[in-house]
């Protein structure tokens, strides 16, 4: 599903992610794990196609990204790549229906109001549809971000940090989430983290050093 070869990305002349040979399956769930500043959200915004590396080949549902203009990336993104950042960006103007439905909006994709009532029906949310962000718990927030995410059905699905500020319960609640969604999209799901509690439940892990 997504290859990397002999990645290098460097800011101000210091290596700050190096990976030689990276490959995932389609469907696959993996945990990318690292202390912080040993280049996790890099390497997941070089997934996202957000970031060209400094050296090497990304290639993420057979397009080598690492080719490709701008233009073209910001299309392949939204109609193959899913991403749940630490910050959730919604935009508060926005009701919660609106939210999901503006990445349909971004990737240039016909817009379906029956998938984005299904993705909020799934993540139970539909009864919260036509409120605005500051009216939701942060859970709910969360799964606003993850419907946002999935409702192109992407190939690829990226999760930053997303267990690192929540208790036990909700840790388990987001994970389950993440994974039940890539599921429903086929999707291979990576998830970037340093939070030791989760280790165990991924199979498939990447670890990154710590940077020098």
């Amino acid at each position: 599903m997504f290859q990397i070869r002999d990645l290098r990305h460097a800011y101000d002349g210091a290596d700050v992610l190096q990976i030689r040979d990276w490959l995932a399956e389609q469907g696959e769930h993996w945990l990318v794990l690292g202390p912080s500043g040993s280049g996790k959200t890099t390497l997941l915004h070089i997934l996202a196609g957000i970031l060209k590396p400094s050296f090497g080949d990304v290639l993420v549902s057979g397009q080598r990204l690492t080719r490709m203009k701008a233009r073209e990336l910001d299309r392949f993104r939204g109609r193959h790549v899913g991403i749940v950042l630490q910050q959730l960006h919604l935009v508060d103007s926005l009701t919660v229906r609106d939210n999901v439905a503006i990445a349909q909006y971004f990737s240039r994709v016909e817009r379906n109001a029956g998938r984005v009532n299904e993705v909020l029906a799934d993540l139970g949310l539909a009864d919260r549809a036509d409120a605005f962000p500051h009216e939701l718990s942060f859970g709910q927030q969360q799964r606003v971000a993850v419907a946002r995410a999935v409702v192109n059905r992407p190939t690829l699905l990226l999760a930053d940090e997303p267990t690192s500020n929540l208790d036990d319960e909700r840790c388990a609640q987001t994970l389950d989430l993440l994974e039940t969604q890539a599921k429903a999209c086929r999707a291979t799901l990576v998830i970037a983290t340093h939070d030791q509690r989760i280790h165990s439940r991924f199979g498939n892990q990447y670890v990154l050093p710590r940077r020098q």
